[in-house]
């Protein structure tokens, strides 16, 4: 556009872009999800602990089977009941219940 052309699409632009409202945003999404949001999060916090707490005891179980693999060829019934009482009672209690199993 040549001089004056210019002046005037520059006036009209600027007027029709100042007539121009935006409105405001408001947030009415977040408030509704945000306690639901801080639950979730608790909960896998929870998870988390628990998760933990049981990789642990599997990282022990796995010591006590490797443990015992290395010894079970040379193992006794005294030594596997020593580690293992529950199972000691277990078995006293089948046989004295003359339970075999069928």
């Amino acid at each position: 556009m040549s001089g004056a052309g210019k002046k005037v699409a520059d006036v009209s632009s600027c007027i029709a872009y100042d007539s121009v409202e935006i409105p405001k945003y408001v947030d009415n999404v977040t408030p509704e999800y945000k306690p639901k949001f801080d639950a979730l999060l608790v909960e896998l916090k929870e998870a988390e602990q628990k998760s933990l707490k049981e990789s642990e005891r599997l990282e022990k179980e796995i010591i006590d089977v490797q443990e015992i693999s290395k010894k079970l060829s040379t193992m006794t019934a005294d030594e596997y009941f020593e580690k293992h009482p529950e199972l000691k009672k277990k078995l006293d209690d089948e046989i004295r219940n003359e339970y075999w199993g069928y």
